[in-house]
């Protein structure tokens, strides 16, 4: 496939290589990530999207680990209590690392963290929690430096998680989003999403405890359908390589009324939903 001679948009289907594929023998082309050059040809080294930014082509895989940014907002599970830090499974190559100094204190108390607070440390995050949070940095090993320290970040509850490709999820201004149907979706943009009950910001305000709460509200059987639906909606989204934002769930949810919520990652239903959702994205974005 000579990418010179493609469209600038062109069908995704038409545009996947496989290893070793040729991409362009035009050697005003440079080769990126994911491509290598041989007797002035560059060619595919991975299985992914063939993507070109003027002259310098790359491939960008089908499946890889997120690789994150400063300002990355992401969803992390906490794997181990260490001396005053958590480390976070981040679905990257190594854990994230959030530190003592980097979380707000119940209350919303400013002020140093003490013998006392690294003690209570697992009143705060314990080993199976998970936790909304921001990249803040990097380690000189690459681990991520995360932080909490704002009121809509902290422990995750009321709800489920659901896992995806991280290249499905763009970074955008906002990851958190409250849907019509009456939940609440955090996007990770490490490919974990977090899908639950709404809960007014004004209660967690109100009551600041809650950031650490491992208590989960009640949830009704309606409530629980929905959160089921919706997290469904994004399972067959990500099977079927469409990008996850707040629209395209919508659109899901909305074409998923016509079903059960346990028949939407069937093969049929889930191909004609993901096809719906496509045709209202296109529809919206001409």
């Amino acid at each position: 496939m000579e990418i010179d001679e493609q469209p600038q948009r062109m069908d995704v289907a038409a545009r996947i290589v496989t290893p070793g594929t040729a991409i362009t023998s035009d050697t005003a082309f440079m080769r990126g990530h994911g491509t290598f050059a041989e007797h002035d040809t560059i060619y595919s080294s991975v299985a992914g999207v063939v993507e070109r930014i003027n002259k310098l082509v790359s491939v960008r895989p089908l499946k890889q680990r997120y690789s994150g940014e400063i300002g990355d907002i992401i969803v992390g599970r906490i794997t181990e209590v260490a001396s005053k830090r958590w480390r976070v499974d981040v679905n990257s190559r190594q854990d994230g690392v959030l530190l003592l100094s980097s979380i707000n204190l119940p209350g919303g108390i400013q002020r140093r963290k003490s013998e006392s607070d690294e003690l209570q440390m697992r009143s705060f995050f314990a080993e199976g929690d998970l936790v909304f949070a921001e990249v803040q940095s990097y380690f000189a090993d690459g681990a991520l430096s995360l932080h909490t320290r704002s009121i809509q970040y902290g422990k995750l509850r009321n709800g489920t998680l659901v896992t995806a490709f991280p290249q499905l999820v763009p970074r955008s201004r906002s990851h958190f989003h409250i849907l019509p149907c009456g939940v609440d979706v955090v996007l990770g943009v490490n490919g974990y999403i977090w899908v639950s009950k709404h809960v007014p910001a004004s209660t967690v305000e109100a009551n600041a405890e809650l950031i650490y709460s491992d208590k989960n509200e009640s949830i009704s059987d309606d409530e629980r359908e929905v959160i089921a639906r919706v997290a469904n909606c994004i399972q067959l989204l990500n099977r079927l390589y469409v990008k996850i934002t707040d629209t395209s769930i919508i659109f899901a949810y909305e074409a998923s009324l016509a079903h059960a919520a346990k028949d939407l990652l069937t093969r049929d239903v889930a191909t004609e939903l993901a096809h719906n959702v496509m045709t209202r994205l296109e529809q919206q974005q001409a």
